[in-house]
This record gives C-alpha cells, sequence and structure tokens, in this order.
C-alpha cells in the first residue's frame, strides 16, 4: 500500500507542475506581441472617427500603464495566473461574456459527448484487440486488421463528413446539432430540471425517456467519428502485447493446468495486456479531448468549440477568449491522465514501485 500512496502524491504533485509550465508557455506565445497591439485590445469596438493617430497613442499608453503591459514577464505571467485561480478569466468582447463563464455554460455539452467517446473506445478497444491477438492469423484477424488499418486512415472529420452525407442527407436518421425538437419542448416543461447538463442522464433523472433517446441519436455519428480512429489504435497495441505473451511460460502452464480458454484469456493474458493498452488509452483519451472540437464544428454541436468559431467570423482578435480556450483545454486533459496513471498503479504493481514509468 505505501509504494501505492507514494506513486499517487508524485503524480499529484506533477499535475500543478505541469500546469504552470504549459500556462507559462501559452502565456509567452502572447507575450511576443507588442504592448501596444496586446492594449489595442482593451479598446472598445467602435472609436470616433476623427481619433488621431497622436491621441490614439496616449490612449494606448495610458492602458499599458494601467494593466502593466510593460511589466517583466514573470511579473504579467503571475498577475495573470493568479487571475485565473480567482475565476478571472477575461472579459471577452466577441461574445460579450466573461470567458470563465462562456466556457463553464458549454461544457455540459463538450463532456458528454467526450465521455462517450471514451466510454466506447476504451472497453471496445481493448476486449477486440485481446480477441484478436488470442486467434492470431485467423480470419477474425485478418478481418481486425483490415478494419483497423482502414480505421486509422481515415481523418476523424474527413469521416463524420463521409457518415453526414450518407446517414443524414441521404437516409435522414441521425440529424446534426445536440438535439432535436425535444430541446423547443423542454422550453415549455418547467419542470425539467438540468442536474448534471447530460441530456441523456437529466432525462433519466426527470422520468423524460424520449429525451435521453433524443440525445443518444444526436451522440451517435459525433461519438462513432472521434472513437473510431483511437478505438483501432488501442486495439492493435492490445493484439501485439496478447500476441507476445500468449506464449509465455506462465500462459503454457495454465493451459497445461486445464483451465478453461477464456480463464487463460481474462486472468491471466488479458491482465498483462491491460498496462499497454492503459498507457494507449491515456494517450488517446488525450488526443480525443483536444480532438473532439472538430468533431463539434462538423456535427453542430453547441459545445465549447461553437464559441471559437463565433469568434473568428468577426475578424476581430480575442485574446482572453483564445487563451481561456487553451487553458480550458489543459484542465480537462491533465486530470483524465492523472485517473489513467492511477488505474495503471493498480493494475501493476511495477509501475507504483516505479520498475515501469
Amino acid at each position: 500500500m505505501l509504494p501505492l500512496l507514494k506513486f499517487l502524491l508524485r503524480r499529484l504533485a506533477a499535475v500543478p507542475i505541469t500546469f504552470l509550465v504549459i500556462t507559462a508557455v501559452l502565456y509567452s506565445v502572447v507575450m511576443l506581441a507588442a504592448p501596444e497591439e496586446r492594449a489595442s485590445l482593451y479598446l472598445p469596438p467602435r472609436l470616433p472617427s476623427n481619433m488621431t493617430p497622436e491621441r490614439m497613442q496616449q490612449i494606448l499608453n495610458v492602458i499599458i500603464e494601467e494593466h502593466g503591459l510593460n511589466d517583466p514577464f514573470p511579473q504579467q505571467y503571475f498577475r495573470w495566473l493568479s487571475g485565473l485561480l480567482r475565476g478571472d478569466w477575461g472579459w471577452s468582447p466577441v461574445l460579450n461574456a466573461d470567458v470563465l463563464e462562456a466556457l463553464l455554460d458549454r461544457t455540459p455539452a463538450t463532456a458528454e459527448l467526450t465521455l462517450y467517446s471514451i466510454l466506447l473506445l476504451i472497453p471496445i478497444g481493448l476486449v477486440s484487440g485481446v480477441m484478436a491477438g488470442w486467434q492470431e492469423n485467423s480470419r477474425a484477424d485478418h478481418r481486425f486488421r483490415l478494419v483497423a488499418f482502414v480505421a486509422t486512415s481515415i481523418p476523424p472529420f474527413i469521416l463524420g463528413l463521409f457518415l453526414l452525407s450518407i446517414f443524414y442527407v441521404g437516409l435522414g436518421w441521425f440529424a446534426p446539432g445536440r438535439t432535436g425538437i425535444t430541446e423547443l419542448s423542454l422550453r415549455t416543461f418547467t419542470s425539467f430540471q438540468r442536474y448534471t447538463g447530460l441530456l441523456t442522464v437529466d432525462g433519466l433523472l426527470n422520468g423524460r425517456l424520449d429525451v435521453t433517446i433524443d440525445a443518444l441519436r444526436h451522440l451517435a455519428l459525433p461519438v462513432f467519428s472521434l472513437s473510431l480512429a483511437h478505438w483501432a489504435t488501442l486495439a492493435r497495441v492490445t493484439r501485439a502485447t496478447v500476441i507476445d505473451v500468449k506464449d509465455q511460460e506462465y500462459i503454457v502452464a495454465a493451459r497445461a493446468r486445464g483451465l478453461l480458454p477464456r480463464s487463460v484469456i481474462w486472468q491471466h493474458a488479458f491482465r498483462n495486456a491491460l498496462l499497454p493498452g492503459l498507457t494507449s488509452s491515456a494517450l488517446s483519451a488525450a488526443s480525443l479531448v483536444t480532438g473532439v472540437f472538430i468533431i463539434e464544428v462538423i456535427f453542430n454541436y453547441k459545445g465549447v468549440a461553437e464559441m471559437m468559431v463565433d469568434s473568428m467570423l468577426f475578424g476581430a482578435p480575442d485574446a482572453p477568449l483564445t487563451l481561456g480556450f487553451a487553458v480550458y483545454s489543459v484542465l480537462l486533459v491533465l486530470p483524465l491522465m492523472f485517473i489513467l496513471d492511477v488505474l495503471k498503479a493498480v493494475v501493476d504493481p511495477r509501475v507504483r514501485e516505479g520498475e515501469i514509468v
């Protein structure tokens, strides 16, 4: 138990350090712009038409002085970081809203899409990889390798457009967006409570099965598009691990003792294939979290990505929103990586004892 506790403390201590390093790099990119350019972000959207260059420079100098835009980098960075910790993520001139409030308002939609994608790809990836590796060079294995090769060859956004053209434009089965007419009907039902913000869950908690079914139908195509390539990667890693371990001595001994094939597979081979699988799952989950925003745009899924698209349509620089969006992505990935690291330590004692990083 002590090695596990030490491992958890090390990983937990690494989270804020990683956060500081990443945010410092992000803020240093903003610092590449001259103080006058950064000061212009604080200007109102409409300025008097008779504004002279001298008057404009005076206003910019006042803004630079008020916000300390000429201060040394560490001072500006920690001032910005302290604002983040206080919940002051800045004001978005494009959205005309507080950046943190706008991000939190769209988080349930993004979280729901990400959650179902992870719940789909990890179990199916592990199971299909184990089965294909155990039946190496069989017909099932050849079919698996073909499908996995195709899945990894198609970018998620191309797959999303392809699925929309077939199942929405052609067949009319799965419409884009987060909900259909159910969203309109929810506005007329004042008794509908948003407990979690996840429509699939809130529908059940409110006794509205139609809401849950409608939300699942709208999730089907984006979840499949987002998770397919990551499923293929995870399954191929798991397959390779099972092929490597299935002829080792402890597997041969388990077979010699007369254990049922499913017991040999799931109690022996699977446990040793789980660690590389979880490592691949961690990388896939991190990539999935950052790739979810592209899928949101393609399927018109009203999540966090819509804010970034709206900000670009106006053609105006929105540094607070852009920087807040980047920090938001980091805050999504770091806890997820920590959870998967803990699972790896629980599964394999070599990880928590430091033999395997």
